[in-house]
C-alpha cells in the first residue's frame, strides 16, 4: 500500500490506484451507462449500481440492520437508517429548529414551510414537493410498472403496491 496513483483521468487529470477506477470515473465524464436492466431497460455506469437497482425490482434486501431487523437493497441505506437510531440529527431547519438525520429530509422538510414545488408534470403541469413524488406520478401517464414480483411476473407502478403482493405468496 504505497498511495500510489499511477492512473490518470484524461478529462480531468484525477488520479487512481488502479485502471478499473480510473475507468469508472470516467464514464462520469462521457455518461456512458454500459450496465442495462434487463426488466426495465434502465442503464447504469456500475456494475454495483445496476445489481442494486435490480432489487428494486425483486425487493429483495440484504442488509438488514442488527438493531430492528428492518432490511435494506442497498447498504448506503442501511447505514442512514443507523443514524437513526445512534439519533444523530446534525441537520437542523432554520425556521422551526426540528432536526434530521439526512440532508435530503431536511430540504423535503423546508419545502413544507415555503409550499414550494419545484418538480413539474411536463405533461399535466401538476408539481409536486418531492421528485420521488413526480417520478411516481408520471407513471399515471406512461403506464410503467417497473416493479415485478419473481415469482408471478406480475408488475407494478410502485414499489410499495409490490411489497403488499409479494404478501400473497407468502400468505404472512
Amino acid at each position: 500500500h504505497t498511495n500510489e496513483k499511477p492512473f490518470s483521468c484524461i478529462f480531468c487529470r484525477k488520479s487512481f490506484s488502479t485502471k478499473s477506477n480510473v475507468a469508472t470515473h470516467i464514464r462520469t465524464h462521457t455518461n456512458e451507462k454500459p450496465f442495462r436492466c434487463t426488466i426495465c431497460r434502465k442503464s447504469f455506469s456500475q456494475k454495483s449500481h445496476l445489481a442494486a437497482h435490480i432489487r428494486t425490482h425483486t425487493n429483495e434486501k440484504p442488509f438488514p440492520c442488527i438493531r430492528c431487523k428492518k432490511s435494506f437493497c442497498k447498504n448506503s441505506d442501511l447505514e442512514k437508517h443507523i443514524r437513526s437510531h445512534k439519533n444523530e440529527k446534525s441537520f437542523t431547519c432554520i425556521i422551526c429548529l426540528k432536526s434530521f438525520s439526512q440532508k435530503s429530509i431536511l430540504v423535503t422538510h423546508i419545502h413544507t414551510h415555503t409550499n414550494e414545488k419545484p418538480f413539474t408534470c411536463a405533461i399535466c403541469r401538476k408539481s409536486f414537493s418531492q421528485n420521488s413524488n413526480l417520478v411516481r406520478h408520471i407513471r399515471t401517464h406512461t403506464h410503467e410498472k417497473p416493479y415485478t414480483c419473481i415469482l408471478c411476473r406480475k408488475s407494478f407502478s410502485q414499489k410499495s403496491h409490490l411489497a403488499i403482493h409479494i404478501h400473497t405468496h407468502t400468505n404472512e
